[in-house]
């Protein structure tokens, strides 16, 4: 059983930054795709960015509102996946959500995998 736990949101004005932690307790192996989802108010969860690695190789992607301000990375020595976040704008206030799944990425229309419970991420004008 795999348990993921978010850290690091907050509250923080337009142009600041912030960097998400996520911890993942229970075996992961490199086959394992994680990723950051987000979900605002009224709105559907989305994606916010993936990473996996083949071989050593490590393979990412971000949504497109998010290109060039956020950064994904992934320290398997400490069982932590990470989201920098710079630039932060209001429309990047959300629940961020941490998710793993085995084989292939997490996908924002399905629970499947793991996901942690969320870090609240507020970002001012």
């Amino acid at each position: 059983q795999v348990q993921l736990v978010e850290s690091g949101g907050g509250s923080v004005q337009a142009g600041g930054s912030l960097r998400l932690s996520c911890l993942a307790s229970g075996y992961m192996n490199r086959n394992y795709c994680m990723g950051w989802f987000r979900q605002a108010p009224g709105k559907e969860r989305e994606t916010v960015a993936t990473i996996r690695r083949y071989g050593s190789t490590w393979y990412t992607s971000y949504a497109d509102s998010v290109k060039g301000r956020f950064i994904i990375s992934q320290d398997n020595a400490k069982n932590t996946l990470y989201l920098s976040m710079n630039s932060l704008k209001p429309e990047d206030t959300a629940m961020y959500y941490c998710a793993a799944r085995l084989w292939s990425c997490p996908e924002r229309n399905t629970n499947d995998g793991y996901w942690g419970q969320g870090t609240q991420v507020t970002v001012s004008s």
